[in-house]
């Protein structure tokens, strides 16, 4: 059962796929953060040290799974994995304890590279500005993935950008390729 909870992507990214800049979002978008909230309450994440840094805690009602080469520097609450195999591991357990049905994996860029061959859903707030930075998000390349729904958010008075909500499908999802 637990092997097939799909794992899915929560990201906020720029026009040029930026999603963050020393360690910092390089945009405000207060607006978005209930529905980062609503799309990750109640199951497991996984994210980079760094990530974890840049939040600053590990959030509530989550199960916060940290991989990272450094074995350290993990806030209290964490889980730590020194593997992505030990991650994911972590994470169907933590899902299956609160039947979660998605894991989300939580950046930064180097953690969505790792499963972006395996995530199945991508949920991307796009941040219409093309800032400098030093982290990216993989390429959403048309051919792998369908556009299933989209929203024009409102410009909160404290957003430094417009912004979009795209929800992205895997045309050929890891579940069936495994089957084919």
């Amino acid at each position: 059962m637990s092997d097939t909870i799909p794992l899915v992507a929560v990201v906020a990214m720029a026009e040029n796929r930026v999603i963050g800049s020393g360690g910092e979002m390089p945009w405000r978008v207060p607006s978005d953060l209930k529905r980062y909230r609503r799309l990750t309450m109640g199951k497991p994440m996984i994210m980079g040290r760094k990530t974890l840094d840049s939040i600053g805690r590990v959030l509530d009602g989550r199960d916060t799974i940290v991989l990272s080469r450094q074995g350290k520097g993990v806030f209290e609450g964490a889980h730590l994995a020194a593997t992505a195999t030990e991650a994911l591991a972590i994470a169907r357990a933590c899902a299956e304890t609160r039947g979660a049905d998605e894991i989300v994996i939580a950046g930064g860029g180097e953690i969505y590279r790792l499963f972006f061959d395996e995530i199945e859903t991508l949920y991307v707030t796009e941040v219409m500005t093309s800032p400098k930075g030093d982290a990216t998000f993989p390429a959403i390349d048309p051919a792998e993935w369908d556009e299933i729904r989209s929203e024009t958010l409102e410009r909160g008075e404290r957003d430094s950008a417009e912004t979009r909500f795209v929800v992205y499908r895997r045309r050929n999802t890891p579940a069936s390729r495994s089957t084919n």
